[in-house]
């Protein structure tokens, strides 16, 4: 009898379950018919589709749920809706067409401790703050004129063909890691930016124990791409306790906030000194981050706050750093595994510049093909393939769907870059598709700084960054790889894998003139 009654207790729980689950699948069909809403794969109550998105990388999985949903389609994780983006049509719609309804980003926890509660250009929300934070970037950070000014670029690669060098001259031909002399020059370009000095000596940096340690000092506190916290999608979370992930942030948070108001309080003790040793003279230094809006906050104090300050020179560390170790990497990785294509880039250094000066900024227009290379580069990969996300202020059409207020929009670039309907031969490392372009190298479906009024205002710096260390690293030593089999660089396809991956090496051999590039003149 017993068995009897636990069969059917089992077959009328098992009933009840086919039909709730039925239930919510027409509800939400019906449901999300009668609001255009775009479609959906299937989710589960609570979770929605975090199962779908919970193995990184995350743009590859959209990528291939576009294939089953479309182009523009709807996930749920948690209590937040995301709306993935996955052609070029829609992206335009979206960031060109509805340019301001999707000016907003989304909150985060993440993003309130790094921007000083979105004091930050780069996470602000858009209005007369945004405006006036991004009218200074364009024209006192990122300008041509700006960047002519700065010499910082340039130093510093001076710096790094140096390092290299001292690590292979005595030898003649040795394996270098290129990983290493990347992110050691990319910090003190972005140090010197925001502060005018250097993160990272160049006798600490060419000793490689001390430059890791500096390294790992600043990956504690500016961490490469830290995303979202589940809390952002399951904030009933916090009823339970489970606060471990915000108290990690916040803890970052005030190492960061210590060591970036320690910089500012440096260049006021240094103010201080200056008047006081010469009050007709002031301070006259505004050429660094920091100087500049320290002088722009003596007029408008309310505006140009302290947290301002700090959420500029921290956006400058998240944007600056990996993002173009990342490309110049990758470009490296694609020119050691296409010799022949190594050869062309050389040639046309060799051509345009010669061997009787190190190539400097003014030269970059003239290299062509090395512009080619590295637009390839970002194609392929791109150092956001999920471009910001934006969260439209009021509802919209996209793609003949319903976007509601608020959703959570992300435009995949890497999917929009291996389109077949916009690249020929997609997957293909091919930098001659770019030839023929104007000198910006713009192209219909490009998209790695993204689109519309918030895209990326550092593109440029970015760009030149990324093209003069190739060109100086190419003009100076002869390169291959470790080994016949071509470099592996796979596991490195977003930023979020770079520092667990291994690192770039290649065998390096100084050319016969290169100490006399890099002498004093």
């Amino acid at each position: 009898m017993l068995t009897k009654n636990l069969y059917f207790t089992m077959n009328y729980m098992y009933y009840c379950l086919a039909f709730f689950l039925s239930s919510f699948l027409v509800f939400k069909l019906v449901f999300q018919r009668s609001r255009n809403l775009p479609p959906s794969p299937f989710g589960f109550p609570i979770i929605g589709h975090l199962h779908l998105v919970s193995k990184p990388p995350m743009h590859k999985v959209l990528a291939i749920l576009s294939n089953k949903c479309g182009p523009v389609f709807t996930l749920k994780l948690g209590s937040r809706n995301i709306v993935a983006v996955c052609s070029l049509s829609a992206a335009e719609e979206c960031y060109i067409k509805n340019d301001i309804v999707f000016a907003n980003r989304p909150q985060s926890i993440f993003v309130h401790y790094w921007s000083y509660n979105y004091a930050a250009f780069l996470f602000a929300p858009y209005g007369h703050l945004w405006r006036t934070l991004r009218r200074f970037s364009v024209t006192e950070l990122f300008s041509r004129s700006c960047l002519d000014r700065s010499a910082a670029i340039s130093e510093e690669v001076r710096t790094l063909v140096r390092l290299i060098l001292s690590k292979v001259s005595d030898d003649g031909a040795k394996k270098v890691d290129l990983n290493y002399f990347f992110t050691i020059t990319s910090l003190n370009v972005i140090m010197k930016m925001n502060a005018g000095k250097k993160w990272v000596e160049e006798e600490k940096a060419a000793c490689i124990d001390s430059g890791k340690q500096c390294i790992e000092d600043v990956q504690k506190i500016f961490p490469s791409n830290p995303g979202t916290t589940v809390l952002d999608f399951f904030p009933f979370l916090k009823w339970f306790g489970y606060r471990g992930e915000e108290e990690s942030v916040i803890k970052v948070y005030k190492e960061r906030d210590e060591f970036l108001q320690g910089l500012i309080e440096e260049v006021k003790r240094k103010e201080t000194s200056s008047v006081t040793s010469n009050p007709a003279e002031g301070v006259k230094d505004q050429t660094t981050v920091i100087g500049s809006l320290l002088a722009l906050q003596k007029s408008d104090p309310e505006l140009y706050t302290d947290e301002v300050v700090k959420g500029t020179m921290a956006t400058l560390y998240l944007a600056g750093v990996d993002t173009v170790d990342f490309t110049t990497e990758w470009a490296m990785t694609f020119l050691l595994n296409h010799p022949e294509r190594l050869e062309r880039v050389k040639a046309e250094i060799d051509r345009e510049v010669g061997h009787e000066r190190l190539v400097q900024e003014s030269d970059l227009p003239k290299l062509r093909y090395v512009r080619c290379v590295v637009n390839e580069t970002l194609r392929l990969y791109p150092p956001a393939p999920l471009l910001l996300p934006h969260a439209p202020s009021e509802d919209c059409i996209v793609g003949g769907y319903k976007i509601p207020r608020g959703t959570i929009v992300m435009v995949n670039a890497w999917a929009i870059h291996r389109d077949p309907k916009l690249w020929e031969d997609p997957e293909s490392f091919k930098p001659e598709r770019f030839e023929g372009l104007n000198n910006e190298g713009e192209k219909q479906g490009f998209i790695p700084f993204g689109i519309g009024r918030r895209a990326c205002p550092g593109n440029h710096m970015a760009m030149r960054r990324v093209m003069l260390a190739l060109a100086a690293l190419i003009q100076c030593f002869e390169w291959e790889r470790v080994g016949k089999e071509l470099v592996d660089m796979s596991i490195v396809d977003a930023l979020i894998s770079v520092q667990k991956a291994k690192p770039l090496e290649a065998i390096c051999t100084p050319r016969p003139f290169t100490t006399t590039l890099i002498s004093p003149p």
